[in-house]
């Protein structure tokens, strides 16, 4: 697969960092919601909850009669902070799970969500390279979002997760590889005809990092001690505890 790949031209053995229709400022709203509907619909068919709930669940548990505060940064349309909530409610955890974004299309999408679930999540607007973080969560987490970023932005955003949070840190994203290209190029067929899917998932993956890239730059940004994991499909999870 790898050599027929790169017989055809694609190389990724390097980062190839490109802008992405998504992150277009003026993007039709339209349109924008129809991508975060198929990207909700991606992240629950490849379970993306389950990889953060197990560390959610073990934070609480240390201290179950203390409320566990959760920002899911650059939560998109609010899928997988509702179904953290919603784990919490299931298992009767003392767990609440909020979300931001820099579009007001996303947090539109991520409050009707909640408000459907009928979980208490609060979404609020959020420039994470500008704004004023806000430091009274105890885990804050990501998904999907450090491959849109330079590696040194990537960094910085790591060492500004680590300094907000109080107790831990979650990131989970794609993994830059051949099989994770296949899957981003042709499978998602399977699931949405959204053009901007179509169009930004490949270059997703190309723009992505490594595990041993990850690894390095959470060291830089001084997560020292964070273990990274492989999950299904083509993605990977660090989780970083704060000393």
């Amino acid at each position: 697969m790898k050599i027929l790949l790169s017989r055809l031209g694609l190389d990724l053995s390097e980062r190839r960092l490109q802008p992405e229709w998504m992150d277009q400022p003026g993007l039709d709203a339209d349109f924008h919601r129809t991508a975060l509907l198929a990207l909700g619909r991606i992240n629950a068919m490849t379970s993306v909850h389950r990889s953060f709930w197990p560390v959610i669940r073990r934070m609480a548990a240390e201290d179950p009669t203390r409320e566990l505060r959760v920002l899911d940064v650059a939560c998109g349309g609010g899928d997988l902070a509702v179904r953290l909530a919603l784990c919490a409610r299931r298992e009767n955890l003392r767990v609440t799970v909020d979300g931001c974004d820099i579009s007001p299309t996303a947090i539109g999408l991520a409050q009707e969500r909640a408000r459907t679930a009928g979980v208490n999540c609060h979404f609020f607007q959020f420039d994470v390279q500008r704004g004023v973080w806000p430091t009274d969560y105890d885990v804050i987490g990501t998904s999907l979002f450090l491959h849109h970023l330079t590696n040194d932005d990537a960094v910085r955003l790591l060492r500004t997760l680590a300094t907000a949070t109080k107790r831990g840190v979650i990131v989970h994203d794609l993994v830059r590889g051949y099989y994770g290209y296949l899957m981003a190029r042709y499978a998602v067929w399977l699931v949405t005809f959204s053009p901007i899917v179509h169009s930004d998932g490949p270059d997703s993956v190309e723009g992505a990092f490594t595990a041993n890239e990850l690894q390095d730059m959470a060291e830089r940004a001084g997560l020292h001690g964070a273990t990274i994991s492989r999950s299904w499909p083509a993605r990977m999870q660090l989780e970083w505890k704060k000393p």
